[in-house]
């Protein structure tokens, strides 16, 4: 049985979420391990909508993170954007639900399902809706395509809704984002970028990692 209150304290709590798109179940097991030894407790493994990579393969990937970093890392599937996904995601030990879009069915579906949902938003109207849907924190992506001013703009009338900064959030600036009150921060190639997990250059992964974790 899934504990979401403690889901979403430990989001809070650890903030950063690192997304993993596109990589086998090897390099993520080997990946993982490095980010958390540089204190990453939180990741995402994408669902790959072009098909390129099936489903079923991402659901395997995220029930072998799960089973190999039990207790040590929270493991959510993310670019979730059928209920059908959400329902996989699940089977194979998902905690969290993160998707690019606000979709209710997905949102709805997560929360039966016990898990934390993040749905992606960009305008007032979509994290508002996605908190009436039920969501428990509001994706803003993507956040590289507006200043951090808009940030807090959004949060001014939207004080009860809980963000989390997508897109163009580095270890430089996040601190300006989380400042301004992002309960959390996605981040991608800023720590596994594809060339250097490719490399087997882990030991820069643990390096990088630590960039972004010295400043909670």
């Amino acid at each position: 049985m899934l504990n979401r209150e403690e889901i979403i304290k430990d989001i809070e709590k650890n903030k950063i979420i690192v997304i993993m798109r596109g990589f086998t179940k090897e390099q993520l097991i080997s990946a993982v391990d490095a980010m958390e030894k540089g204190g990453i407790k939180l990741v995402e493994v994408t669902f790959d909508q072009s098909g390129a990579i099936s489903d079923e393969t991402t659901a395997a990937n995220i029930r072998a993170l799960k089973e190999h970093f039990e207790g040590k890392v929270r493991i959510g599937a993310g670019t979730v954007m059928t209920e059908e996904q959400v329902e996989l995601a699940y089977k194979a030990g998902a905690e969290f639900i993160i998707s690019p879009d606000c979709y209710e069915p997905v949102i709805k579906k997560t929360r039966t399902l016990g898990m934390v949902s993040m749905p992606g938003v960009f305008t007032p109207s979509e994290a508002a809706n996605a908190h009436r849907y039920g969501a428990d924190f509001a994706k803003l992506f993507p956040n590289s395509e507006v200043k951090l001013s808009y940030l807090k703009a959004l949060m001014a009338p939207l004080s009860h809704i809980k963000f989390i900064s997508v897109g163009g959030v580095n270890h430089e600036n996040m601190k300006d984002y989380l400042d301004a009150g992002a309960k959390g921060i996605g981040v991608a190639t800023g720590i596994a970028d594809k060339k250097t997990i490719l490399a087997g250059d882990y030991e820069e992964l643990t390096r990088r990692a630590k960039l972004f974790t010295s400043q909670l």
